[in-house]
């Protein structure tokens, strides 16, 4: 399966993925905005562990992002179970090389699209980093709104950090 608005293709995941997604996710400022789940250092082993999971997934929720026919970062959608099934969490990084070009928002928009019209889901949500000014902007050039700001809710890199909770709502509803 593929989503694309011409210029981001979100794409499944292929094998030889790994080999170009561990020098891109082994960077130091892509792992202090994600959880602790996510290695530093970022090998080509982690890449490959990856990759098998992602293409595991029924229906496809978690996708590579490509542009210009090269894999960018990666973007997902977790829902979430029991009384939560139909609501997602958002997830997603991009190379630094391509920060500030608007790549990420078209990202987001074309897999909140997806989670609303494919997968049938009435809401979706995150939580952004203190620091992560950007990614909240991206958010919010999608439609997304911040519900609610957790103080000092996370524990990141040694440092006690707020998360602002953003959120959508599907508006087909």
């Amino acid at each position: 399966m593929e989503l694309s608005d011409g210029i981001v293709t979100l794409r499944e995941f292929r094998e030889e993925d790994a080999t170009v997604i561990t020098p891109i996710a082994n960077n130091a400022k892509i792992a202090s905005n994600l959880r602790d789940g996510f290695p530093h250092p970022y090998t080509k082993e982690d890449a490959s562990m990856f990759i098998k999971n992602a293409q595991k997934r029924i229906p496809q929720s978690i996708f590579a992002i490509e542009f210009e026919g090269h894999y960018i970062g990666n973007i997902g959608l977790h829902q979430g179970q029991d009384v939560y099934r139909k609501s997602a969490e958002i997830g997603y990084f991009i190379g630094e090389s391509y920060w500030g070009m608007g790549l990420t928002t078209r990202a987001v928009t074309l897999i909140t699209d997806y989670g609303f019209s494919i997968l049938n889901l009435i809401r979706i949500d995150t939580g952004i980093y203190d620091h992560n000014k950007a990614s909240m902007r991206v958010l919010e050039k999608c439609g997304y709104h911040k519900e609610a700001i957790f103080e000092k809710a996370i524990f990141k890199n040694g440092k006690i950090i707020d998360e602002h909770r953003y959120a959508i709502i599907n508006p087909n509803l």
